[in-house]
């Protein structure tokens, strides 16, 4: 990670570049900026006989918001675009270059979206997006398989879809997989595996394809058409018309049982949805659209958990009549509690009740018991009843979230927050409802000011280059004599010395949390191989009624030791069952180590946000050379932090799955055995097979399990202590060069100049 100096910069004076600016710049600058600042004309000399500015000694920003109060007439506040602009215009005055600098850009934020079809999720996100119909019903979580997600078009009007599918040898190994289970008339047979498999042939190759052998359904000349579709691993589809797109795209992520044959979605592996005219909304948003999966396809699976970790903010989507009892959006949020909270980055969940206007008026006042007197009118009654089962609704979701395990990784109350939403009523007027009793407009302000939020950091960061672009320029205006270059290297040896007495310091704190980590997974050891064969004959040897088990058992070994059930209604994990031990006794570290948000006086983030090689009893006297220089290192020092913060939280994730990765690997060979066993007493063995596997090796796996959970940590130390390192070693580097010896010039106005825009977006 490494500070980008503005080497070989061409410079102008910015004053002369002002007043030789074309009349549209200067008119420009009139609008959008703050007026400059006179340049004081008093000044004194430090110990060192340095000229400075008196009113820069020891004081930052204060003169110019004393400045700023003396003013009455406020300018009302520049967007982010505009700050943007204007400190792209104060760096091309300068350097005549203002492309040097680049605007960042950071990975969207994630928000994942939980809920069977049919619980109105896409009428949400149309009536979100303020478009109705925009998106058909039913594309979420009509193929549990495909993962969907919605993003900002940014580049034209088009609505467009990136489409991702198999390659030619991923679907030809699925379709031997399929037509295995399709054929399989043996008892150990899973009818969920079957009725996936019937229903993927069918709805490429149409009705009666099931009945098919593979190699005549090679014959068939749809057979050619799908390998032609293989030959590229992405499909566009674009469209300025949102009937022809929605059209074209329905094929790749919707299933019709009425009509078999040239639907797509079964080669798919995700489709990314890009909507244009929402840049407001989702400019540096996603919405991902995470179904419940009964499938066996490892690759999807994959590509389900990796983008599952991905979210920030989780939303679950239950119709208001089933909200409380439905156990899916619950059940699926247990099982993915380990991706999102310690092994994740969720920050937020939102339980959103929909189709809150489809209400029976009549029984719910008897259920409900509501007296006559409140409700009068026709037309008041039946909001009434909306409002009231609203509030009921919210008030049993929060009694419900308090009492489940989900509550653990969740600190502060607003991280979990309930919506009782009706798209439809937020479109037709005449269903009773106010736009604002609808909430569609709530869930509209949490993107909005989730996504000013991201922009107003980009903005602010790409500020702050422009701004460390000038203070290393200000800070070499000065004549380089004897006492100048002199103060510079002295300036230069304490910053080196500081950096590295902070190491130190840094490498004393990540040591205490590795001996911490290693005695807590030490113990999670212990307990992982004293209790792992029972949690092993518990999950695949449980003491009831077997009938029918034996197929679940044969899918758990099929999948490397998961099964989820097409409805969700059963979910085994041998793995995260093995793992739950050591998961046990590092889960509140995690916590404390790598907060989701807030601060624990443990975390890394903290140790990094205190970590600073500027220090406050600096030996040498306050001068304007200083004073540049320091606020260059600091402007270095935050983008380092802010890049590594980000970081970790991805090697974060890693640490934490690893431990599941381990065992999996370390079952593998066992589950492929056991997945080929077949015929009379083939359960019996496949549950001897699994359980000897554990008894042997358990030892042996814990132990890889708990090293490679503590060289990964190792190597997140090593990765932070060298990104400080060599970037704030370059920083002290670029701190020392000189402008060009031609022409000096003071900069300090422009200084200033992007100081203000810097606190006008702290506004």
């Amino acid at each position: 990670m490494l500070v980008s100096c503005p080497t070989d910069i061409t410079l102008r004076h910015p004053r002369s570049a002002i007043s030789g600016a074309p009349e549209e710049e200067m008119e420009a600058l009139k609008k959008n900026k703050p007026p400059l600042l006179p340049v004081p004309s008093q000044s004194r000399t430090c110990s060192d006989g340095l000229s400075i500015d008196p009113t820069m000694v020891s004081q930052g920003t204060k003169r110019k918001r004393d400045h700023e109060s003396s003013h009455s007439n406020i300018e009302p506040p520049l967007t982010t675009d505009m700050i943007t602009e204007d400190a792209r215009q104060i760096l091309k005055r300068v350097t005549k270059n203002s492309n040097q600098i680049n605007i960042g850009s950071r990975k969207k934020a994630t928000i994942g979206i939980f809920g069977k079809s049919g619980e109105g999720k896409s009428s949400l996100l149309s009536a979100i997006l303020g478009k109705k119909d925009l998106l058909p019903s039913g594309c979420f979580g009509a193929c549990t398989a495909v993962v969907t997600q919605v993003e900002a078009n940014l580049n034209d009007s088009n609505y467009k879809a990136e489409i991702e599918l198999f390659s030619q040898e991923e679907w030809e190994n699925e379709l031997k997989d399929l037509f295995r289970n399709i054929k399989d008339e043996s008892e150990d047979r899973n009818d969920d595996l079957f009725e996936i498999a019937v229903e993927k042939i069918t709805a490429l190759y149409g009705v009666d394809a099931d009945q098919k052998t593979l190699e005549e359904l090679k014959n068939d000349e749809r057979f050619a058409e799908i390998k032609t579709y293989l030959s590229v691993s992405k499909k566009i589809i674009s469209s300025s018309n949102l009937s022809e797109f929605t059209n074209d795209v329905a094929s790749y992520i919707q299933h019709s049982e009425s009509s078999s044959g040239g639907w797509y979605w079964p080669l798919v592996k995700s489709v990314t949805i890009m909507i244009p005219d929402c840049r407001e909304l989702l400019e540096h948003i996603v919405l991902l659209d995470l179904p419940g999966t009964g499938d066996c396809n490892k690759i999807r699976d994959d590509l389900w958990k990796s983008k599952l970790r991905e979210c920030s903010s989780v939303w679950i989507v239950s119709a208001i009549n089933r909200a409380i009892t439905d156990r899916d959006p619950w059940g699926i949020l247990k099982h993915c509690i380990e991706e999102l909270g310690p092994g994740g980055k969720c920050k937020r969940i939102n339980f959103i009740c929909t189709k809150t206007d489809e209400i029976n008026t009549a029984a719910y006042i008897r259920s409900a018991r509501l007296p006559r007197d409140q409700i009068s009118e026709d037309k008041d009654q039946k909001k009434a009843c909306i409002l009231h089962r609203n509030d009921h609704a919210k008030t049993r979701v929060k009694e419900k979230f308090e009492n489940s395990e989900i509550k653990k990784i969740f600190i502060t109350d607003n991280q979990f927050q309930v919506f009782t939403v009706s798209s439809d009523a937020f479109f037709d007027h005449n269903l009773n409802l106010e736009s604002s009793e609808t909430e569609i407009p709530k869930l509209q302000d949490d993107l909005r000011n989730l996504n000013k939020s991201i922009n107003r950091e980009l903005t602010k960061d790409y500020v702050n280059k422009v701004k460390g672009t000038l203070l290393l320029i200000q800070s070499g205006q000065l004549d380089p004599d004897k006492k100048t270059i002199e103060m510079k290297v002295n300036i230069r040896n304490k910053f080196e010395e500081n950096l590295r007495s902070s190491l130190i310091e840094l490498d004393k704190y990540f040591d205490s949390i590795y001996n911490e980590l290693e005695q807590h997974l030490s113990k999670g050891v212990e307990e992982s191989v004293q209790f792992c064969v029972a949690s092993t004959k518990a999950m695949i040897a449980p003491n009831k009624d077997g009938r029918g088990f034996h197929k679940i058992l044969g899918a758990l070994c099929k999948n490397y030791g998961c099964y989820w059930s097409k409805n969700w209604d059963v979910v085994l994990d041998l793995n995260k069952t093995l793992a739950k031990y050591l998961h046990k006794y590092i889960d509140e570290d995690f916590l404390k180590i790598f907060p989701v948000t807030g601060k624990t006086g443990k975390s890394v983030q903290e140790q990094i946000d205190k970590f600073s090689i500027i220090q406050s009893d600096s030996a040498y006297p306050s001068c304007d050379i200083l004073h540049y220089i320091q606020n260059f290192i600091e402007i270095e020092e935050t983008k380092l932090k802010e890049a590594l913060n980000r970081d970790i939280v991805d090697m974060k994730k890693d640490i934490y799955s690893s431990i599941k990765i381990t065992i999996l690997n370390q079952m593998a060979s066992c589950y492929q055995q056991a997945a080929a066993v077949t015929g009379t007493g083939s359960m019996k063995i496949k549950q001897d097979l699994l359980i000897s596997t554990v008894d042997n090796i358990k030892q042996d796996m814990f132990n890889k399990a708990k090293v490679e959970v503590l060289k990964m940590f190792n190597n997140l130390k090593l990765d932070v202590k060298n990104a400080l390192e060599s970037g704030l070693q370059e920083a002290i580097e670029c701190s020392q060069s000189q402008t060009s010896k031609k022409k000096r010039m003071d900069v300090s106005r422009e200084i200033e100049q992007l100081e203000r825009l810097l606190d006008q977006l702290s506004d």
